[in-house]
Order: structure tokens, then sequence, then C-alpha cells
């Protein structure tokens, strides 16, 4: 493959904090240089001014295939990645049939490679099928490529069954990812309580429901000395539990998703069914409190939280329809909404989008630096465009953010050098 040099471009790289106008040398799939060296045989690639940062990690998503290609393939979620600036993407393992198997882990590693334009990284189900009972072989799953374990979309409900998976991942130096819910208070509701839900006549999940979860696993974090991982946290009081675990040392991440920190619970309106998410959207106070814990450093990462639907899951009364938006594509312009609004940094927001998330999941990935892979985003700081649902790249369509105006848009995007997006 030739060289490739990226000129004229604004270079981050949040690692280091490296935030100047530069060019950089692209060589064996490798950045060779950030002072614009030439090579002989080189192409040029002129960024006209726009920002060359990382691709972007996404610590946690889903993805339908095995057993939901017709929400989603493979395939179809790496042009999302690909639209959306990202690079690498930790998929979440409750398909069909769950990631409990080493030869399925490997399976989706396999295909993630045979996109050329996606590095998928599978969480293992930490329990058997992620019904929360019986633990999967963990050194196996491991040992297979697996980056951590959880059940995904399914709370692990059983506080034994947390504990033992806590001090298993903990022998093989890895995370549990819990989805902090508890499940006998959430039940079948479909929005948070409150007089919105009430007015609606929609079956409601109280908050707290997120933040009792979250108490006792930080006590179980405790107690086994385990790494324990809060994915899409959308409350304040949660958050608040979160902060003073951190405070006493204990190993204590979690991540948020764009839609706890840009929507609150008046987005789901007359029955909207593209918002209805899980967890549900929150009160504007809990908005806000994301929106500080990104800031103060609180939140570890900001994750898509991607959740492909069919058309017919949505098209159904709001309390039948399924829960789930998805988020590949719009993950960076809604992060760069909070940069517009003063809230974060450039370079803060792009740590949460990269080297942070790729320092949780063990990775060299996410930044920007000689010898590291040339896995890149190009993107307009200021380029406006609104989502549409329907016209997004990739497969499903059921964007929370459907009609959304953004500045902030992915010029291109380059996998080991190889340039894989161009809009």
């Amino acid at each position: 493959m030739k060289p490739i040099l990226i000129t004229n471009a604004r270079l981050l790289d949040p690692a280091s904090g490296l935030d100047t106008t530069g060019s950089l040398l692209i060589q064996d799939g490798r950045i060779a240089s950030l002072k614009g060296a030439p090579a002989e045989g080189a192409d040029t690639f002129d960024a006209a001014g726009a920002c060359l940062s990382p691709g972007l990690v996404d610590m946690r998503a889903s993805i339908g295939e095995p057993g939901g290609e017709h929400r989603e393939t493979i395939a179809s979620a790496a042009q999302a990645a690909a639209a959306g600036g990202i690079t690498t993407v930790a998929v979440l393992p409750d398909t069909q049939p769950a990631l409990d198997d080493p030869a399925l882990v490997e399976f989706v590693i396999r295909r993630g490679e045979a996109t050329g334009s996606l590095t998928l990284l599978p969480f293992a189900a930490a329990t058997k099928r992620c019904e929360g009972k019986d633990l999967s072989e963990f050194g196996l799953l491991r040992e297979a490529g697996a980056v951590g374990f959880s059940d995904g979309s399914h709370a692990i409900a059983n506080a034994r069954t947390m504990r033992l998976a806590l001090s298993y991942a903990r022998n093989f130096g890895a995370m549990v990812v819990q989805h902090p819910e508890e499940p006998s208070l959430a039940g079948n509701g479909a929005a948070t309580e409150g007089e919105l839900a009430t007015r609606l006549g929609l079956p409601a999940i109280p908050a707290a429901a997120e933040a009792i979860l979250v108490a006792r696993d930080i006590a179980l974090a405790r107690l086994t000395s385990g790494h324990v991982h809060f994915g899409h946290v959308s409350t304040a009081a949660a958050l608040d539990l979160i902060r003073a675990a951190k405070a006493e040392g204990l190993k204590v991440t979690c991540d948020t998703a764009p839609p706890y920190f840009d929507l609150n619970e008046t987005a789901i309106g007359d029955y909207r069914t593209y918002a209805k998410l899980s967890p549900p959207l929150r009160r504007d106070e809990d908005r806000l409190a994301v929106v500080a814990a990104l800031a103060d450093g609180t939140i570890d990462a900001i994750a898509s939280d991607h959740q492909p639907r069919d058309a017919d899951d949505k098209r159904l009364p709001f309390a039948q329809a399924e829960a789930g938006g998805v988020g590949l594509a719009t993950l960076l312009g809604i992060t760069l909404a909070r940069v517009h609004g003063e809230d974060l940094k450039l370079l803060e927001a792009l740590a949460l989008l990269t080297h942070k998330p790729a320092k949780l999941l063990g990775l060299e990935a996410g930044r920007l630096a000689e010898g590291a892979p040339a896995d890149l985003c190009l993107f307009w700081l200021d380029r406006g465009w609104q989502v549409k649902a329907g016209a997004l790249a990739g497969k499903a369509q059921n964007s929370p953010f459907d009609g959304r105006a953004l500045e902030g848009k992915v010029m291109a995007t380059f996998k080991a050098g190889r340039r894989v997006f161009a809009a």
C-alpha cells in the first residue's frame, strides 16, 4: 500500500494534549510521522483545515448478527461506523445465540476483520445464554479474545452470581459490564416514573432502579476487588455513588450514551417510539447531572449504545415497542454538541471517544502518535447537517435523534491507513 500524506489538518491527540496544525504521514498501516515528513511515492490528501483525530473507539454497542440479521448485519454496522468515524467497536454478547462459546467470540472477531474497516471486540456472556444463572467459561472466552464480560441489556440480578463474576473476571484481568437497572423494579416499564409517564398512561420505571443496582455492585466490587463497569449511566443518584466509589479507590468505572446528555424524557412526545430506550430517557435534572459528570471525569467514556431495531419493532404502541436506538453514525456529532455548547473542551470530548475507552479495553487504539495504528477520523468541526432516519449509513434507522440539527460532520475515516469512508 502506498504511503499517504494528510496535509493541512488540525492534529488532535487527546492522550497527549496535542492540538496543532500540520501534516501526518501513514506508512504500512501505521502513523509514521506527525511532522509532515515527505515519503517517496506518497499520495497526498488535503484535509483543508479539518480536524484529524484518532478513530473513535465505541466501547459498547449491540449488533444484530448473529441471529438478528434482519435488524442489522456486521457489514451494515461497519458502514454506519465508518460514516461516524468509528474504527473500533466492542459489541455486547446478548445475540442469538449469546456469545457464551469461544467459537462464537472468534466468529465475531473474524467477521469484523472481513469488513476491512472495523475492529470488532466482543464482550463474552457473563452467564450462559445471558440468563443470569450459571457463569460462562471465563478463561476460555478470554483466551478466544473477549475484552470483558457482560449480559448485555440484561442486568445480572442475582447478587451471588455477580459476586462470582467479578471474582472470576478479576483473575483474568477483565471487567464485568453491568446494565444498571434493578429488574424487579423495572418490570415491563416503558418510561421514567413521574408526571409525564402518568399523563401518557405508560408503565413506569423509577429512576431509583438504577442507583439501587449501582449501590449493590459497588459493594460487591469492594468485597471482591473486582472491576465493575456500569453502562449507559443516566441518573444523578447513580453518578453520585460512582463518584464516591472512585474517590474510595475502588475499581468502578462507567460510560454514558448521547441520548442521556442530549435528550430528556420529553423527547418521547406523543408516544414517539424512536425515543423509547433502555434505560428510559430521564428528567432534565438528570441530563444536566450527566453533562456535569462528563466534565468532572466521573464518566470514563461515551459509548454509542447502538441498538438496531427493525421498523416493525417500533411500529407498535409505545408500551409494546422494542427499546433501543441506533447511535454509530451520530456518536461524534451529538458529542460535539456539548463542545459547541461549551460544556466540554474539544480534547476532553474526544478523549471520551478515543483513548479513554481504549485504555479501559486494554487496546493500543485511540492515539495519534508515531507508531500507532493509522485508524483515523477526519471531521469538520463546524459543518452542519441534519439527522434523517432513512438516510443514515447502515441498515437500521431507528434514531432517537431523527430531525436533530448538528454541527460536526465526518469528512473521511481511515482504517489501518486505508480510507474506508469519504463524505
